[in-house]
């Protein structure tokens, strides 16, 4: 009887079960393996024995080593040896079989081994003619059957969507690939490394929550059915780690998942990472600085200088970035000057009149200067670049600037017209807060689906008193895209969201 999951194969997904079938019958099955013993990694042998000479290697036949990977390429030399590579994590390296040194037996028992199947070998080291470094096998061992054939090396995965569905295909044939994911890694740990050194605390959060918070988005939500209420998957850590602010610690950070019920893009996917960190007693322009140190060392770290490309844009991130008032660069880029005071009907007309739409009925004049900077400003950016001053209307958790009510001491950073870091001067002013998470909910009937809910419990953590505070969010993946010059957030992500197949 068929169902939904029966399932046909190729021609060679079949002879590759029958081998499979052939191997357990006469006791060779490979899958009740559950260790081999490996010396080195193929990086170790390749930094151990690669200055050797052949004559050198030749005089180290005492030396046993073993090794494992998967076999990527595979050629027979004549009837009687055969040479492969097995490549692992990081490495690969060439492998030489003779049939007089391995047996009849054993020597058509690897003869008969596909690409893709994983082996563990024992050997010695030694250098062909050539000079090219290899492991004369002694004993080998098949230790997972592949039943599945790798796409054609030269031709890769075709239909670019597969090479973000089955990632773990992407990893093997696709050397280039898996170091972005090598570069991550490093990125995130050169991040919590500074961070750690100046004695701030990673902490962790929730991430069901049962108000949303910490910035404007929609959120998933979810049904906890042992409280019998609705919660949402975080937007952002923001509101819980200013609680622990108010405990009592200096310096408190999460790297963690962030969920926004919205689009999928090149740069956009719902589920994505992102570092906040919090720092008491810390202003805006000391979160700038800080930004500006963690790009730096990140790209040090991973690309070996400050001096990148993205884009066809060639950078310097060594360089101070410029640091520019929201306000004067929409004065710089279009003649308009919101640094007048006007009504929201002067605004319009101002909006009118360079064909900004203002569609919503919550906006104000603050969202309007909002617009012309994501009209005219935005895609104008190249060099790295801290816009400040946002309107206190879109910033409903900043304080405002000392000077000028009307805007906050917020900043992002963008670079390549792509917002990397969004930063501000916490809001620690109970009653403040309070009226703005009022005004968050006059948006939300007048129809703003993202605006922020009242947080009473947040609200009382402020009341007990939290110090000036400053607090920066970074995005890890675009970050990650930038210094691995990746050019969609789906090749940073090892397994980004992808609609269902057929739809």
């Amino acid at each position: 009887m068929s169902n939904n999951f029966e399932r046909n194969f190729s021609e060679q997904e079949n002879i590759r079960r029958d081998k499979l079938k052939k191997l357990t019958e006469n006791g060779r099955d490979p899958f009740v393996e559950n260790q081999f013993e490996r010396s080195h990694s193929l990086t170790e042998l390749n930094d151990q024995f690669s200055s050797f000479s052949k004559d050198e290697l030749t005089e180290k036949t005492n030396i046993i080593i073993s090794a494992a990977g998967r076999i990527r390429l595979f050629r027979e030399a004549g009837k009687k040896a055969i040479f492969a590579n097995i490549q692992d994590q990081k490495s690969s390296i060439q492998i030489y079989v003779r049939q007089d040194e391995l047996g009849d037996e054993e020597f058509e028992y690897f003869r008969d081994l596909d690409l893709g199947d994983i082996v563990g070998v024992e050997g010695i080291m030694m250098k062909t003619d050539h000079g090219e470094l290899t492991i004369r096998i002694k004993k080998a061992k098949l230790l997972s059957k592949a039943l599945k054939p790798l796409p054609d090396k030269h031709l890769g995965m075709a239909d670019i969507e597969e090479k973000y569905r089955r990632r773990y295909v992407d990893l093997i044939i696709n050397p280039e690939a898996k170091q972005v994911f090598i570069d991550r890694t490093k990125i995130i740990r050169t991040i919590q490394t500074i961070l750690d050194s100046k004695g701030y605390m990673e902490v962790e959060t929730p991430i069901l929550q049962s108000v949303r918070g910490g910035a404007s988005a929609k959120p998933f939500v979810t049904h906890y059915n042992a409280l019998n209420n609705d919660f949402v998957l975080r937007i952002a850590t923001e509101l819980h780690l200013k609680r622990c602010i108010v405990g009592g610690f200096d310096g408190v950070y999460e790297i963690g998942r962030i969920f926004r019920n919205e689009g999928i893009s090149t740069r956009h996917n719902p589920e994505f990472t992102s570092i906040e960190l919090y720092v008491a007693y810390k202003n805006m322009e000391f979160l700038m600085e800080l930004c500006e140190e963690l790009f730096r060392e990140c790209s040090l770290v991973v690309r070996g200088t400050t001096k990148i490309n993205y884009g066809g844009h060639d950078l310097d991130l060594s360089k101070p970035f410029k640091r520019w008032h929201m306000v004067d660069a929409i004065k710089e880029v279009c003649g308009v000057d919101f640094w007048k005071e006007m009504t929201y009907e002067e605004a319009c007309e101002i909006a009118k009149k360079h064909n900004v739409k203002v569609e919503k009925h919550h906006f104000s004049v603050g969202h309007i200067i909002n617009l012309f900077f994501e009209e005219f400003v935005e895609e104008k950016i190249v060099e790295p670049t801290f816009i400040w001053g946002h309107p206190r209307e879109i910033s409903p958790l900043s304080k405002l600037n000392s000077k000028d009510p009307r805007f906050t001491d917020r900043f992002e950073l963008f670079i390549i017209n792509r917002e990397y870091a969004n930063a501000f001067a916490e809001l620690n002013n109970p009653i403040d807060q309070y009226d703005r998470f009022v005004d968050q909910i006059k948006e939300a009937v007048a129809g703003n689906d993202e605006a922020n809910e009242m947080d009473i419990d947040f609200i009382e953590a402020l009341e007990y008193g939290m110090p000036p505070t400053g607090g920066i969010g970074i995005g890890i993946d675009r970050m990650v895209m930038l210094l691995t010059n990746s050019e969609s957030i789906k090749d940073v992500l090892l397994f980004p969201q992808m609609k269902p197949r057929g739809n």
